[in-house]
């Protein structure tokens, strides 16, 4: 916690507490606070494992001094994180926090806007078919999904050259030489690599990354990066790492929400085997030569029907059906029909997961678009 948040409660602060050498170094949370908070009680209500009293002495006194303080603190970086404060490491728990503002597009509950008029054609043009999870354990060799690593505030920055440099931000970028990367090392795919810096609340991502020189340095197709603490855009007309222009982070059905916390909190991220050459907010980028307007848009947003009954799935089935339901999913690239993104995890239960696939996407409805970007 920083000085003057531990300041707004009452009796907080404990006797003799300095927070002059600790308050540079969490400067970037003030903002977070509310998610902080959100997530103390979350989990002192259903897990047990905070005491109630989350604005004693004692707890504020924890988090002053032993909470991620980034590389001027007094302990360094707390590997562990705490609630509202993301674990450190690959795949690691956001323990509560959410990217991005609570008035960001990802995180809108849009469960009560209107049905865009074309929405029928629209889920049609993407296949009528069922849902495909695509994360979970391990499928021939690889990891199943996007995957992403927490860093501190501490780690090295290392240069990335950019072969869509135009609409690539330059960095550096902090990535670990041992960064995961999408479908392994090997991989012949996207390789997307995403790394969060938990101290700066900042996110960095790349497509078609490649670590040289033992990652001394990397090369990738394009690189974004993210102010998580702010809902500003990309430019008009760039990609990111994604061919919407928009994060990939934010979209991905995560573990630790869905097993641990019990709920998704955000937007999810589909893709679509043919879209149009055109794209709406939040998106900044098309990827089809294709005018037909009968073809989605980037940044299309779907959602399952408040109609569709859940309570057959299993459990963690419905975390992510009810997500579905509340925010919705946005189009960010082409692909194979209704993939759901996620990021990869050991403990997925991929049979589980498996009954995703029952779910038809007649199912769904386009939410109401504005007027599309065109060229």
């Amino acid at each position: 916690m920083d000085a003057a948040a531990a300041r707004s409660l009452p009796g907080s602060t404990p006797r003799g507490f300095d927070p002059g050498p600790v308050r540079s170094g969490l400067e970037a949370w003030k903002r977070r606070w509310e998610d902080r908070l959100a997530g103390w009680r979350r989990l002192a209500a259903g897990k047990g494992r905070l005491a109630i009293g989350i604005a004693s002495c004692t707890l504020c006194a924890c988090a002053a001094t032993e909470g991620p303080q980034g590389p001027e603190g007094p302990t360094g970086p707390d590997p562990e994180g705490g609630p509202g404060v993301p674990a450190l490491g690959a795949g690691a728990s956001l323990n509560g926090a959410v990217p991005f503002p609570a008035d960001n597009p990802w995180n809108l509950d849009i469960s009560s806007e209107p049905v865009d008029p074309n929405s029928s054609t629209l889920i049609a043009s993407c296949g009528l078919r069922n849902l495909h999870p695509d994360f979970g354990t391990v499928w021939q060799g690889a990891p199943i999904g996007i995957p992403y690593v927490v860093v501190p505030g501490s780690q090295p920055r290392v240069s990335v050259s950019f072969h869509y440099a135009d609409e690539s931000d330059p960095g550096p970028y902090p990535i670990p030489a041992d960064a995961p990367i999408e479908g392994g090392a090997s991989s012949s795919g996207d390789r997307h690599v995403i790394v969060l810096d938990r101290d700066g609340w900042v996110l960095y991502e790349l497509f078609d990354a490649r670590p040289l020189d033992g990652g001394a340095s990397w090369e990738a197709g394009s690189g974004a990066i993210f102010d998580l603490s702010s809902s500003a855009l990309r430019p008009a007309g760039w990609t990111s790492a994604d061919a919407a222009g928009l994060p990939i982070f934010p979209g991905l059905v995560r573990y630790d929400e869905v097993v641990e916390e019990g709920e998704i909190r955000h937007a999810l991220r589909f893709t679509c085997p043919r879209t149009r050459r055109a794209y709406v907010h939040p998106a900044r980028h098309w990827a089809s030569s294709d005018a037909d307007p009968d073809l989605p848009p980037m940044g299309m947003r779907v959602r399952l029907k408040a109609s569709f009954e859940v309570s057959g799935f299993p459990p963690e089935v419905r975390v992510i059906l009810r997500a579905m339901k509340t925010y919705g999913m946005f189009l960010a690239d082409n692909g194979s029909p209704w993939y759901v993104s996620g990021a990869p995890d050991a403990r997925w239960d991929d049979d589980g997961l498996g009954a995703l696939k029952t779910v038809p996407s007649s199912a769904f409805e386009v939410v109401r678009m504005p007027p599309p970007v065109t060229p």
